[in-house]
């Protein structure tokens, strides 16, 4: 049984010069090198893996044999898997980081995570990201305890101890429930209403909301740590409560959700931050994420009149 020797990347190279550039004297060119040296290094990945590369016979260009045209693709990916390791190499020698971890609150519209994401994979090729997507409290509990590098947080990371934050945008809140909930079936909404039926509020198991409610006001509640799930169930009639306009927006145009005119709840702004610990300051790619959250949340134009949340 034959046994293939392991060929050089630079035996690798040359293969895949000629075979771009047409011709051995292409790849010459190419590869800034003498045409004998071309035909040499090609002539040695043969021997090496004991199989023809190229016919050469009666043409006047190479061109592929069955078995080069099979080993073409394992080629070009040990070759873009060099070309990869040595990106990273050199973000690292530069200061790049390796991996991201960013925790993002849900209530931060999705269309401006993957916006940013998208620029970022585009901008950091190299760099590998991890998204946690959590609620209120936890992603400051995160960015504190280290599983996080850097966040965009609600109003929650404003004054904890070590953490650093930069406004990033708001989003507005409203009272929201389905059109055949008893609220959403009233013209008019009296004070105090809202304590008579169940209230569906988003939670999380962080520290930092422990024995602390958030614009409740309904003495029934439904404590849901999933923002989808509280969505459908909105949908449902199970319940009432808070949701970012922007999720709600078709809900609303389609008649799916109805929007509450409670005199004594009514809409308010969550306020974004983008933060970090002071201890362990973000890196380059980091730094990117959180200047791009920044500049979108910029362009936020709050409803004026509505308080904070």
């Amino acid at each position: 049984m034959s046994n293939p020797g392991a060929p050089s990347l630079d035996q690798l190279a040359i293969f895949l010069a000629v075979v771009d550039a047409g011709s051995f004297a292409g790849a010459a060119r190419r590869l800034n090198r003498a045409v004998s040296v071309i035909s040499y290094g090609v002539a040695n990945l043969e021997a090496q893996l004991s199989i023809e590369l190229f016919e050469r016979a009666g043409t006047r260009k190479p061109r592929l044999t069955v078995a080069g045209r099979a080993l073409l693709a394992e080629a070009r990916a040990i070759s873009r898997g060099v070309e990869d390791l040595r990106a990273k190499v050199k973000g690292l020698l530069d200061g790049l980081e390796a991996e991201v971890d960013l925790a993002v609150d849900v209530m931060l519209p999705t269309e401006r995570v993957g916006t940013v994401l998208r620029e970022f994979a585009q901008q950091f090729p190299t760099v590998q990201l991890r998204l946690h997507m959590e609620a209120l409290g936890a992603i400051t509990a995160m960015v504190q305890g280290g599983e996080a590098m850097i966040g965009v947080s609600g109003p929650l990371a404003l004054g904890v101890e070590g953490i650093e934050s930069v406004a990033a945008g708001s989003v507005t809140l409203a009272p929201v429930a389905a059109p055949d909930h008893p609220l959403g079936r009233m013209a008019r909404i009296p004070p105090g209403a809202g304590r008579e039926h169940t209230q569906l509020v988003l939670t999380d198991r962080s520290r930092f909301t422990e024995g602390r409610d958030f614009s409740v006001i309904s003495p029934r509640t439904w404590r849901l740590a999933d923002l989808g799930a509280k969505h459908a169930l909105l949908r449902e009639g199970v319940g009432w409560g808070n949701m970012p306009l922007a999720m709600v927006e078709g809900d609303l145009a389609a008649g799916a959700l109805v929007r509450l005119a409670m005199p004594d709840h009514p809409s308010g702004l969550y306020r974004f931050s983008c933060i970090w610990r002071r201890d362990a300051p973000p890196g380059p790619a980091a730094s990117w994420l959180l200047d791009r959250f920044v500049a979108l949340g910029a362009a936020d134009l709050p409803a004026e009149g509505l308080s904070d949340v």
